[in-house]
């Protein structure tokens, strides 16, 4: 079953005061690579630096897996028990939070086992995600936009 979670959006009212510009639910959507992977896309940018007033909810818009140059990604995914590695590589630094559950993440000749509270710097390597327990993982990935390897 496909997760929903709470997202919190400030902003500022027309005198410049902060406010609380939205207060929603997001409800994953199927993954790309596995259907079964819950996906829930929270926010987006499209440059750097970032633009902090723009009215557009970044997340109602179709997102590639990757950011644009000089842009973010904040996701957050829910792997099912079982869940089989899918072996990628991204161009970006990634910032991962196991939130709830456990996740093995292959490397090339190796891997890394954590668990909910433990965060990981994930910078352009060849990687995948196993969750080989029996409860559901979730974690939250900041993908932010890096120099390409020559």
């Amino acid at each position: 079953m496909l997760f929903k979670i709470r997202r919190i959006v400030t902003s500022h009212d027309a005198r410049g005061k902060a406010v609380v510009g939205t207060d929603d639910y997001i409800q994953a959507k199927p993954g790309v690579k596995a259907q079964e992977i819950g996906n829930a896309l929270i926010w987006a940018t499209d440059a750097m630096p970032a633009d902090l007033f723009g009215d557009k909810d970044p997340a109602a818009k179709p997102m590639d897996l990757t950011p644009g140059p000089n842009g973010t990604i904040f996701r957050i995914l829910e792997l099912p028990p079982g869940t089989e590695p899918f072996m990628h590589r991204t161009d970006t630094i990634d910032y991962v939070i196991v939130m709830d559950g456990e996740v093995d993440m292959l490397l090339d000749d190796s891997e890394v086992h954590m668990k909910a509270g433990e965060v990981m710097v994930q910078r352009a390597t060849w990687h995948g995600w196993a969750n080989r327990s029996d409860k559901p993982c979730r974690i939250a990935f900041i993908l932010i936009d890096a120099r390409k390897q020559n």
